[in-house]
């Protein structure tokens, strides 16, 4: 399905096995039938799948949230406003909305997606549910004379029932749609305008489940109230049967060195169920974090995966490998500088010489500032990162730690902040599901309820948490504590 090659100003070629050219993205509904045939970057190839990964992780995640329909419309309608807009077609083209821009990353981004999650039936099976969510969210929101025009330019294999065939069946169709019609003017008004269309009943599940359809014959007589089920149905299967072609085709890529990193941490933060970045956590300049104020934001910021580093370290005065890896590049991305971080482990690591300490560790740590070795500036583990952790690696505490052992450790670490009992309880049912960010994300809130934050509001704008430092920076600024520096995540 694809082919992929490096050229000589390093961009990539898409290109699809049939040669056909893209459309010219005349609607906003989309079904991709055809893969990208244009040239674009490794990076507009990363940002356009990472944002549409945001969209699809907060709607698989909004389940385990318990947004209703409308509240997980509303929802995505914002994030898509702010990484993935989709100007409608009636929109004033200007330099805010560059519509053939925004349907090519829309485009784009669906086949990165493609290719990153084609590898198993799980992951399969839950980017097509979750893109057919946005697809139903798109189509619901779309204008109707728009919509009827991207109806219109696709072959959708329904039957419009006619007059005489409506009269044969008029008294079954009224009796279903319109039951409680008495008068003569409704049941007329009924019988010259309603409208049907006749599909094979397998082909709208959902409605025969709800008994909203008139069967006959094997065939569903479906009102256009209920079109969208038909639409829906034929974007989920067109899907699935294009995610199995994508896999048969995925092993082109096997020698490709740039890309399937890239799709490999697409793909492992879609199991996680955490939208992430690339690697694009970098450290604040300020450096503003003094070591003696590591204790005191520990208890009031910090996400549990680093308060349980943070007590560990307290209590053992020494962090395996692993352990001051993940923790030191957090603080270093708080606003920790090298030389207030080497007092802070210095200190910390009390039960040692000032000899061994400079010998056997402080090279390390400067080394992850980028002062030793290859000089790299490392980000701090993300939540995808902490998720994906073998059992012999600290990683996300929600994931690693028994029922009983996370229970106690809630309470333990996070009664100073008004957690109770109830909210562990509440904490625990989300857990158990195995939606381990979204319970990092409740345990945010009802941490932070005396900063007026609310249930469903996540770390701001409904959004869930996706990094240690994410978390930490955003209960710093409803703190308000500004001295203590500021970070940037993306």
């Amino acid at each position: 399905m694809f082919k992929a090659r490096e050229k000589a100003h390093k961009e990539i070629q898409i290109l699809s096995t049939s040669n056909q050219e893209v459309s010219t993205f005349q609607h906003r509904l989309n079904f991709y039938d055809h893969p990208p045939t244009y040239d674009v970057t490794l990076e507009e190839f990363e940002i356009s799948a990472l944002d549409r990964l945001r969209i699809l992780a907060e709607i698989e995640s909004s389940a385990a949230r318990n947004r209703t329909w409308e509240e997980l419309k509303e929802f995505v309608q914002q994030m898509c406003r702010r990484y993935l807009p989709l100007s409608y077609n009636s929109a004033k083209e200007d330099e805010k909305h560059d519509r053939s821009a925004e349907r090519k990353k829309d485009h784009l981004g669906h086949f990165v997606l493609r290719l990153a999650f084609c590898r198993s039936e799980d992951l399969r099976r839950r980017f097509v549910k979750a893109e057919t969510t946005l697809f139903k969210i798109r189509y619901n929101t779309e204008v109707i004379d728009a919509r009827r025009e991207f109806l219109n330019s696709r072959n959708f294999n329904w039957e419009q029932v006619d007059k005489e065939e409506k009269e044969k069946y008029s008294s079954e169709l009224r009796s279903l749609h319109l039951p409680n019609a008495t008068s003569k003017e409704e049941i007329e008004h009924f019988e010259k305008n309603a409208c049907f269309y006749k599909v094979r009943w397998t082909r709208v599940p959902d409605l025969v489940m709800k008994r909203s359809v008139l069967l006959k014959s094997g065939w569903a007589y479906v009102p256009e109230s209920e079109q969208a089920s038909i639409i829906l149905k034929e974007f989920e299967t067109h899907l699935e049967k294009a995610m199995e072609v994508t896999a048969r085709a995925l092993p082109r890529f096997d020698e490709d060195t740039r890309l399937l990193p890239i799709l490999d941490h697409l793909s492992k933060g879609f199991v996680a169920g955490v939208s992430t970045e690339w690697d694009t956590a970098y450290g604040s300049s300020d450096d503003n974090i003094k070591a003696e104020m590591i204790d005191n934001l520990a208890r009031q910021h910090f996400p549990m995966c680093m308060r349980t580093l943070h007590e560990n370290l307290r209590r053992d005065s020494h962090l395996r490998h692993q352990g001051r890896l993940h923790y030191g590049l957090f603080l270093k991305v708080l606003g920790l500088s090298i030389d207030e971080a080497i007092i802070f482990w210095k200190k910390a690591f009390n039960k040692m010489t000032d000899d061994k300490f400079n010998k056997e560790y402080k090279y390390n740590i400067r080394h992850s500032y980028g002062l030793e070795g290859k000089r790299a500036n490392y980000p701090a583990k993300s939540c995808v990162r902490l998720l994906t952790c073998g059992p012999s690696e600290p990683g996300c505490p929600y994931r690693q730690f028994s029922p009983e052992n996370l229970s106690t450790a809630l309470l333990q670490l996070y009664s100073n902040q008004g957690l109770t009992s109830a909210d562990v309880s509440e904490v625990m049912a989300i857990v158990k599901a195995g939606s381990y960010h979204v319970a990092c994300t409740r345990v945010f809130e009802l941490t932070h309820r005396r900063c007026d934050v609310k249930a469903g509001e996540g770390i701001g704008n409904g959004e869930s948490v996706t990094h240690p430092n994410q978390y930490a920076a955003r209960s710093i600024e409803l703190e308000g504590a500004g001295a203590a520096g500021r970070m940037v995540i993306g």
